[in-house]
């Protein structure tokens, strides 16, 4: 059965690319409207924006959304993981301006407000995508391919020179409360030329030491640390499930990904789309929904997220 949450809940923070204070409220949303954004600052004739691939604007840095009238909200990439992972099948994401608050980097507090506001059945039939065969696509040096399989699974590799990060690999089945329980708190990572060179440029501007892991050759500058050995890789993980969210309903395939990111995922969501042989729709059964992300998730869960 698709799933809403059963009350809103508000989200504050700091825009990543800004700096400025933004709000988010998820709102309950009936049976097969799926997750829109709204930019409640503007006129609602312009306002909405789905998220789903064919509205994504490719970036390097982030995932953002485009509507027909040119309005944008960027940085939905952990907010839609959390969605994602806790099973959250319909809702609306009201935003005051245009981006979505970096939080602390990761899908840690979005996951814990849907958790407390609690997700119900809309008692309609859930739909999936049944992946029926390889699809693969190459970005430069990264690829990304989905493959059969009868859950939602990632496998992920990145390779990063500096050796606070290296060379790092993962695979997770994200069946039930999985997401929750192993990535939502693994939070974005960058170098620190890096962020000098986005401040430099006026971007980033919300970028701090509290919402990234900042590493610098061996050295990792955020106080405290990391929360997970491969936290890098996890929250590749946890973007490439915020990415394939978009695809507008759950994925019953694995998801491969080497050196892979928010472009390369949206390519292939392209490529897949792009041939009706790739996939299928079909109706999720008790045993399907089961396989699910967020299925059977509770409270209790929440205890392994920082």
């Amino acid at each position: 059965m698709q799933t809403t949450l059963k009350t809103s809940v508000t989200f504050e923070g700091t825009g990543l690319h800004t700096g400025e204070p933004v709000m988010v409220e998820v709102r309950p949303a009936a049976a097969n409207t799926g997750i829109f954004f709204e930019r409640v600052e503007l006129p609602e004739a312009v306002n909405k924006l789905p998220a789903t691939w064919d509205k994504v604007i490719v970036s390097p840095l982030n995932t953002r959304l485009s509507n027909e009238h040119g309005t944008t909200v960027s940085t939905i990439e952990h907010i839609m993981a959390a969605l994602a992972g806790c099973g959250v099948h319909n809702a609306i994401v009201a935003v005051d301006g245009p981006e979505v608050p970096i939080m602390d980097g990761s899908s840690a507090v979005f996951v814990r407000g849907l958790v407390e506001a609690g997700v119900v059945s809309t008692f309609a039939p859930l739909r999936a995508i049944e992946i029926l065969k390889p699809v693969e696509v190459t970005v430069g040096d990264a690829t990304a391919k989905l493959t059969p399989a009868t859950s939602p699974q990632i496998e992920l590799s990145i390779d990063f020179a500096d050796a606070a990060i290296g060379r790092q690999h993962k695979t997770l089945n994200l069946a039930n409360g999985a997401f929750v329980r192993h990535l939502a708190d693994s939070r974005t990572f960058c170098r620190q030329a890096d962020v000098d060179a986005m401040h430099a440029k006026g971007l980033a501007l919300g970028g701090t030491l509290e919402n990234a892991v900042v590493v610098d050759g061996d050295a990792i500058l955020t106080p405290g640390g990391l929360r997970h050995a491969d936290e890098a890789v996890r929250h590749k993980m946890l973007d490439a499930l915020g990415d394939l969210m978009t695809a507008g309903a759950p994925i019953l395939g694995r998801y491969v990904g080497v050196k892979s990111g928010h472009a390369v995922t949206n390519a292939l969501l392209r490529a897949l789309f792009a041939d009706p042989t790739t996939w299928r729709w079909v109706i999720c059964d008790a045993q399907t929904a089961a396989r699910l992300p967020g299925v059977g998730l509770t409270k209790a869960d929440l205890e392994a997220v920082a």
